[in-house]
């Protein structure tokens, strides 16, 4: 048989499954024996190793005869939807690894960074997701373990998990803005999450595209039903100046539409509002809500699929950035009741 030509860097089990045409969820099962695989696969995946000579590193060789079977996933809250499916597409990856989750809830605990440099004692790997820890304090632990951090700027070791935001936040708000909604105000506040950020970013950029010039009273609010509620009234004494709302997730916008109807508020005919994550009450609500969907149970897989690389050898990848789709439906004005459509 011949040989594939050496590889320029070292062999590493994306290198394995590569060339065997699996996943590395493949390759892993079938290295530690722990899952049942097809006969096909592991007869791929124990040629591939043959021909690349792929010999586990010590974080590999030690994966076989690991103490803990089991990963963290941290985050700072567990509120809405968005965690739900994050926690579930970890949880369903992590478990083919042969992995079980610890989940913990930092925003409770009264020292979380010290619960979280515990965590190298008891896990294999960890996920940090939208918990606001220096990002010092996980490159330190990163240097350590295995780290994979969602929704963040890139941290020096540790691995990247994330959706395509700003140009999302751009065509939705571009959309608006060639529907005649000129006078639009961004719900969600920037400084407190990156993906907020980079979604605020975009919805600037599609005003300065457009040649205006947006809005600077941002209503700064957490992104929850509770902070959608508490500027409900503030929005309904200025429906004379403004015309739409680009909200930073759905909780915020549907709290809001709530809020509104209460008060009479007729949408999208007074108010267009605009939300993002595509959760499953958007598709039920009336109007429907128009949103930007991101694959968040996606993301959970991704990153346990990181972390299980970093276990077996591998080094850091570039980030993993997975697109966004912007779904239209009747809260924007664009679409007719009972008419939907994606852009």
């Amino acid at each position: 048989m011949d040989h594939p030509p050496a590889a320029s860097g070292p062999v590493t089990i994306y290198s394995v499954a590569e060339q065997a045409g699996v996943s590395i969820a493949t390759v892993s099962r079938v290295l530690s024996g722990q899952s049942p695989v097809s006969d096909t696969a592991r007869d791929k995946v124990l040629a591939a190793v043959r021909d690349l000579n792929y010999v586990p590193q010590n974080s590999a060789r030690s994966l076989a005869s690991r103490r803990h079977h089991a990963y963290a996933l941290v985050i700072g809250a567990l509120t809405g939807p968005y965690y739900s499916e994050l926690i579930m597409g970890f949880e369903e990856a992590a478990t083919g690894y042969g992995q079980s989750v610890l989940l913990m809830v930092a925003g409770p605990r009264k020292d979380p960074l010290q619960d979280l440099a515990e965590l190298r004692g008891r896990v294999d790997g960890v996920l940090v997701a939208h918990f606001s820890a220096p990002a010092q304090s996980l490159a330190e632990l990163g240097a350590r373990l295995p780290v994979v951090a969602v929704g963040r700027d890139p941290i020096p070791g540790c691995d990247l998990v994330g959706s395509e935001n700003a140009g999302s936040g751009a065509a939705i708000t571009r959309h608006l803005i060639s529907l005649g909604r000129t006078k639009l105000i961004y719900v969600g506040d920037p400084d407190g999450s990156t993906d907020v950020r980079d979604r605020y970013r975009g919805f600037v950029e599609a005003h300065r595209e457009a040649g205006l010039r947006p809005r600077k009273a941002t209503l700064r609010v957490p992104q929850t039903e509770e902070g959608g509620a508490s500027v409900v009234d503030r929005i309904h004494r200025r429906l004379a100046t403004i015309d739409g709302l680009v909200c930073a997730n759905d909780e915020l916008a549907l709290a809001i539409m709530d809020g509104l109807r209460r008060r009479g508020v007729v949408l999208p005919d007074q108010l267009a509002v605009v939300g993002w994550d595509d959760v499953s009450a958007a598709r039920y609500v009336v109007p429907g809500l128009t949103t930007v969907r991101q694959p968040v149970r996606e993301m959970g897989r991704a990153a346990a699929e990181l972390l299980q690389a970093r276990a077996e050898g591998a080094a850091p990848q570039q980030p993993r950035i997975l697109p966004t789709e912007a779904i239209i439906r009747e809260s924007c004005g664009a679409v007719p009741t009972g008419k939907r459509k994606r852009s």
